[in-house]
């Protein structure tokens, strides 16, 4: 599915961002929703370092991603993954226990697991610090205490929901982060998950195409 810049669907997303951010920035999880339902999307980008005045009047924080679908204009990739799966009963099934728990693993991604998973990510910037020296023991041994239930939720299954679904596409890109940090162990049932999520084509035309807007900004600075 190419990006189609008359499409409905508008993604904004940054032009640049440092090389370790590259691949992570959070309009990849728009952009992997779409791929999978097959939606054609235009992206919007903006400078990281200098957003523009009039972006904070759509994100009130100065953050990616946010969408615009026709006169509607959403932010939060959350918010912004429930819409896109409304449209399409494969990621996000249109009522019953199987909407209720797609939309419960979503919120789980982003509440339980991810401000954790970040924060222990964020730490190793400070490890050296005083503080960060003795928050360190008791936040690794909360969030491997956490991630080891989140594997014993996920058990045998492939997905946390049945199949594949938005609540895959937070808890996948939440996990991805978190698998990159020697801070953690991760239960090697939650890699085996990361690693049959990422292995789906949609993910891969995502990550390409985020990855193809950072490769023309660079190559426009050059």
């Amino acid at each position: 599915m190419a990006i189609d810049p008359h499409a409905a669907l508008m993604i904004t997303g940054f032009s640049w961002v440092p090389e370790f951010a590259k691949g992570y920035v959070r309009d990849l999880r728009p952009r992997w929703a779409c791929e999978e339902a097959g939606f054609d999307y235009a992206e919007r980008l903006i400078n990281v370092e200098n957003r523009p005045d009039w972006y904070f009047g759509e994100q009130p924080f100065g953050q990616v991603p946010a969408l615009k679908d026709g006169e509607l204009r959403m932010f939060e990739s959350g918010a912004i993954l429930l819409h896109l799966g409304d449209k399409d009963a494969r990621l996000l099934p249109k009522s019953g226990q199987g909407r209720a728990d797609v939309v419960s693993w979503l919120f789980a991604a982003l509440n339980s697991i991810e401000p954790y998973t970040l924060e222990v990510l964020l730490l190793k910037f400070s490890i050296n610090e005083d503080w960060a020296k003795l928050r360190r023991p008791s936040l690794v041994d909360f969030v491997e205490s956490r991630l080891g239930r989140l594997s014993d939720a996920l058990g045998e299954n492939d997905y946390f929901a049945g199949s594949f679904s938005i609540a895959d596409i937070a808890m996948a890109t939440v996990l991805r982060e978190a698998l990159h940090t020697e801070l953690l162990s991760m239960p090697s049932r939650l890699c085996d998950y990361v690693e049959r999520c990422l292995a789906r084509p949609a993910f891969e035309r995502a990550l390409g195409a985020q990855l193809a807007a950072f490769d023309r900004t660079e190559n426009d600075r050059r």
